[in-house]
């Protein structure tokens, strides 16, 4: 029988960063299996957008130690990811949202963010090609940005495997051994693999892998579904990342046409991974509205991908209780792709150490859903 000291299930961007980590404190024989390819799940179909602007302190701190990664990460893994930082810009139109974002945005600033309120002439000045005349004003930090998933999800990979960490691809998890309550094996259509502790990175497939385990792990996926236009030189390429609060939809440059896409509030759980051609035109009407410049695109592709989402849109990080040497780091809710460097950093430390001493993730335990103790994240788009 294969034996490991630890399992990995799934090979996403919080995958490859906890594997390289454990990698670099040298913790012994590392297996992550991925029933995909590596960096082609989740993560593949994420918008690419790293942020400082959030409203829980816990989320704030993973973001200022993710961009000690990001913006080093050439120098670090030897690979451009694309890194633009131009910033993100929240548009606000409602009162109950001023005083939300005015409240976090003072959290932020507490914790070194270099955020700012924006009136609506700065709107336009830092978006030239939206409408304004709604707007109450909004929130931006120049730090923000957005880079390449899959460049950055391979760069953890093979600095993971340069380490010693070995990968199986097509390889996936199809059940466990528990003796006493205690994680003894992975079972695998490969055989099984021995092993002593086992981490989820499943993303939106942790509730189905859960219950492999004999365990509910509230964490449901919901389809999102993103587009691309062909070239558009009308919107200049240094603008922000730029979100309509009230409605969710963003767009950012990209390549030489611009990204953009809107959250479905009615879109039930599921794995449907079509795009949805009614929303898509519901998409690009509110895009259209908010920036009448945008009537003059055509649409190249669109995709769609899946938010795994949690009752408070915050992450299942930790150990799950009653089966010892099981964990978690999933539920991510939309933004684990640009907490992954601080997630794998800390789940190392949590795993290794008793407790994570880069950012205190306590906050996030499993164990929260229920104890009642839910955190919840305010700035979701």
């Amino acid at each position: 029988m294969e034996t490991a000291d630890f399992v990995i299930i799934g090979a996403g961007i919080i995958g490859c960063s906890l594997a390289y980590h454990l990698a670099e404190h040298r913790a012994g024989t590392i297996v992550v299996l991925e029933k995909d390819e590596i960096g082609r799940g989740a993560t593949a179909d994420a918008a690419g957008g790293i942020r400082l602007q959030f409203s829980t302190e816990t989320n704030i701190r993973l973001s200022l130690l993710s961009f000690e990664y990001w913006e080093h990460f050439s120098d670090l893994f030897g690979v451009d990811i694309g890194l633009h930082q131009y910033g993100y810009l929240f548009l606000l139109s409602r009162p109950d949202d001023v005083e939300s974002f005015r409240s976090s945005l003072a959290l932020q600033q507490s914790l070194g963010v270099p955020a700012r309120w924006v009136d609506t002439d700065e709107i336009a000045r830092l978006q030239p090609v939206i409408r304004t005349d709604d707007l109450l004003g909004g929130t931006y930090c120049p730090r923000d940005g957005w880079c390449d998933p899959y460049s950055a999800t391979m760069g953890f990979a093979r600095a993971a495997r340069e380490r010693g960490v070995i990968f199986h691809e097509q390889r996936p998890a199809i059940g466990f051994d528990i003796v006493d309550g205690r994680i003894r094996a992975v079972h695998t259509p490969g055989g099984p693999i021995a092993c002593s502790t086992v981490v989820l990175c499943t993303g939106p497939y942790t509730g189905i892998v859960g219950k492999l385990a004999g365990v509910e792990l509230p964490v449901q996926p919901v389809r999102r579904m993103s587009f691309v236009t062909d070239r558009f030189d009308l919107v200049p390429k240094t603008v922000p990342m730029t979100i309509e609060f009230e409605t969710s939809l963003y767009f950012h440059p990209e390549g030489d046409g611009v990204l953009f896409g809107m959250a479905n509030p009615d879109e039930p759980p599921g794995f449907n991974k079509t795009v949805d051609p009614e929303w898509m035109e519901v998409t690009i009407e509110a895009l259209c509205r908010r920036a009448p410049v945008f009537e003059q695109a055509r649409i190249r592709r669109g995709w769609a991908g899946f938010y795994e989402v949690t009752p408070d849109h915050n992450p299942l990080i930790g150990w799950v209780e009653d089966i010892a040497g099981l964990a978690v780091a999933a539920g991510f809710s939309g933004h684990g792709f640009m907490h992954g460097p601080a997630v794998g950093r800390c789940m190392a430390e949590l795993l290794l150490d008793g407790q994570a001493r880069s950012v205190d993730i306590n906050a996030f335990a499993p164990s929260r859903f229920h104890r009642g103790r839910l955190v919840r994240e305010q700035n979701v788009i």
